[in-house]
């Protein structure tokens, strides 16, 4: 039995434990609390050391299997990742049964750059799994799920999405499945995306559909505000947080400089992150100091290192938890935190849970609301969310002339490709549309075959996805009389090389619901004209924002019918759109939307702002009513044609739906579609009480 060791140091703590596991008097249970305490100290190496120990002196112990799993875990903990391999081997050599083992195995591969050896360990789980029961089914599902993110992250889409397919064939609630296999249908243009199956209902897909793929998806503000509404509660949740609503009075100050922290995993070359190197290089020093959370890929590149520099503080996240995190944020007593991820990649919404600072802003990362008690305000401009949209976003909306900084100084390859080295035709009109093959939607594809069909000889240029992809979108066009051979794809490349060749198009042709931005930004900066169909989502109304504060209103259309009418006629005169590029090349010095000097103090003007709100008593608290109820409806709704529907026909379908829903279950009222005159109190036999 060993002693008390409340009072011993680390060091004390493992010579104990260790001489115990010598003389074979630690038992496997008090080995696990042993190492526990001694990782709970920061002592993960000595924790390892205790593992080696026992193992050498205790090779024969039933749970032998159970200790190398743990001592694997400790191994990857410290980074050595060779040693980890060897004890998760280990395990599986004394149990090959212990399946949590070929899980962390196959992690630990594809972190040594071993993804192929990594999916074919998981392929053994999947296939030798004997019986079926709880705890097999949750290990193959894992493993199925694995695959598909490895696979995934390899661009080997349609491996992946059947891999991901399986898995949901036995779980078909699993979130983070549906939310991959959706955004691989969506990247390889397989429509409709939203296609259930004998074992897994549309519902079920659209009920774990991720924020941005929904925005790709359906032109549907109201579902998408409730959507993010649904995944913060079910999966961020109501952590403690590190501050109360009420501010204490030593924060109702008027700081000589605000704190502004940007919380961010694209601080680097990212589209966020090279238009964000020119904002924090521009901030007023005097007046603000910023600080820059970071918690992405552990890469630094030239984007990082200009970032880097700009800041007061640069703080690496990735290693903390996200208390821990949250902890650091309040140390730096940041007043206001910026959150530049939204509901992307890598982002750490939890950690704005917490309430780290006194304010929270969403901005820039994420076209939409973050749906959450958390943050307080959403900067856009007018043209994203005019007032009468207000009702789509949780948070008090703050605008700027035009919401997305540009980045100046990026760095423009100093080659010029030609037309024939992109293998577009030299004397056709080129459409082209750079964005993520994510954002083609069948109707998106409809128009731009029409506007070809009446424009002879132009084509369409596309950025590349996998051949696959490629192949799959050219033979639609061919479904729509259109030879498959005037789709062109332009290969990814270096961003240098990649805006140098913007100027080969003509005209950008966006798309809808998922508009373009900072693609629409490059080709503006460029000179190359970007046509444009207005939605209703912020992701719809982005582009619109550049186009018309870069001076081209004309190019901002209403109708899809508008939109195809206007690029076939700027597609049969050349002259016109000559014109539309000697006007951008005329006013890029002087637009707004080039101007980041200007911006950046619209910017700290809006901050300064938020703090008088605060020091007023004025902070906003999100508006969250009936946001279930509205995921319910828009669950049953023809998401993918909302764009179809006038914005006065969209309001009236949802406010019918409400009517029908309060008829059966009453319906408190909101400040959205369902107010107090529609929410009347009913009598006890049912009849609208009479005043």
């Amino acid at each position: 039995m060993l002693r008390d060791l409340g009072s011993k140091t680390p060091a004390e703590l493992f010579a104990d434990a260790a001489n115990h596991a010598v003389a074979r008097q630690l038992s496997v249970i008090d080995l696990f609390n042993r190492a526990a305490a001694l990782s709970s100290l920061d002592q993960n190496q000595l924790a390892a050391e205790l593992y080696k120990t026992w193992i050498a002196h205790n090779s024969d112990d039933g749970l032998l299997h159970a200790v190398y799993f743990n001592y694997g875990v400790t191994l990857g903990t410290i980074g050595d990742r060779a040693g980890a391999i060897n004890a998760y081997r280990e395990g599986i050599r004394v149990k090959p049964d212990f399946y949590p083992s070929y899980i962390n195995l196959g992690r630990m591969l594809e972190d040594s750059g071993q993804a192929g050896r990594a999916v074919a360990k998981w392929l053994d789980l999947v296939n030798h799994l004997p019986s079926v029961n709880g705890e097999t089914v949750t290990h193959k599902v894992t493993a199925l799920h694995q695959i598909g993110r490895v696979l995934e992250n390899g661009y080997q889409d349609a491996a992946a999405e059947d891999a991901l397919k399986q898995s949901l064939d036995i779980n078909p609630n699993h979130s983070k499945a549906i939310i991959h296999w959706i955004s691989l249908r969506q990247r390889q243009c397989k429509w409709p995306v939203i296609a259930g199956w004998e074992r897994v209902s549309r519902k079920d897909l659209l009920a774990g559909i991720s924020s941005l793929s929904l925005a790709c998806l359906a032109d549907d503000p109201m579902f998408q505000l409730a959507t993010a509404y649904r995944y913060a509660k079910t999966t961020v949740g109501m952590p403690k947080p590190l501050r109360s609503r009420s501010e204490p009075a030593e924060r109702r100050r008027s700081p000589h400089k605000l704190r502004i922290g940007y919380v961010s995993s694209d601080l680097r070359e990212h589209a966020v992150g090279f238009a964000m190197t020119d904002v924090t290089e521009t901030h007023d020093r005097e007046n603000f100091k910023v600080f820059a959370y970071y918690c992405g890929i552990n890469r630094t590149d030239a984007a990082q290192q200009r970032i880097m520099k700009a800041v007061d503080c640069w703080v690496d996240i990735n290693g903390l938890s996200d208390d821990q995190a949250a902890a650091r944020i309040a140390a730096d007593g940041i007043d206001i935190l910026v959150d530049l991820n939204g509901y992307t990649r890598d982002a750490r919404t939890a950690v704005f849970a917490r309430r780290p600072a006194p304010i929270a802003v969403n901005w820039f990362g994420f076209p939409g609301s973050m749906g959450t008690p958390y943050h307080h305000y959403i900067i856009a401009d007018s043209h994203i969310i005019p007032h009468d949209h207000e009702i789509y976003f949780s948070e008090k909306v703050m605008r700027l002339p035009c919401y997305q900084p540009v980045d100046r100084k990026r760095v423009i390859s100093e080659r010029r490709m030609s037309r024939e080295e992109a293998g577009l035709p030299e004397d056709a009109v080129v459409y082209c549309c750079l964005n993520g093959m994510q954002k083609i939607t069948p109707q998106a594809f409809k128009r731009w075959m029409e506007i070809l069909g009446h424009v002879p000889d132009s084509v369409l240029w596309l950025l590349s996805g996998t051949s696959d992809a490629n192949e799959r979108l050219r033979e639609a066009a061919a479904a729509h009389g259109i030879a498959g051979e005037r789709i062109v794809f332009a290969e990814k490349m270096a961003n240098p090389d990649h805006l140098a060749r913007y100027p080969l198009g003509d005209l950008f042709l966006d798309t809808l619901p998922y508009g373009a931005h900072t693609t629409a930004a490059d080709a503006l900066w460029m000179n190359v004209p970007v046509l444009t169909l207005l939605g209703r989502s912020f992701a719809s109304r982005v582009c619109a924002s550049f186009v018309r504060t870069a001076g081209l209103d004309e190019l901002v259309c209403s109708t899809p019918e508008s939109y195809v009418e206007r690029a076939v006629e700027l597609g049969s005169d050349r002259g016109k759109l000559q014109a539309f590029k000697a006007k951008l090349a005329a006013g890029r010095d002087s637009c707004f939307f080039f101007d980041t000097p200007r911006f950046v103090r619209h910017l700290e003007d809006l901050y300064r702002e938020m703090w008088s709100d605060l020091i007023r008593g004025a902070l906003p608290v999100p508006d969250l009513r009936n946001l279930d109820v509205y995921h319910e409806i828009g669950l049953d709704l023809d998401l993918e044609n909302m764009e179809a529907l006038s914005d006065e026909a969209y309001r009236g379908l949802y406010e019918a739906k409400l009517a029908e829903r309060h008829s059966v279950y009453p319906v408190g009222p909101d400040l959205r579609l369902w107010r107090e005159s529609q929410s009347e109190p009913v009598s006890v036999i049912g009849r609208r009480a009479v005043a």
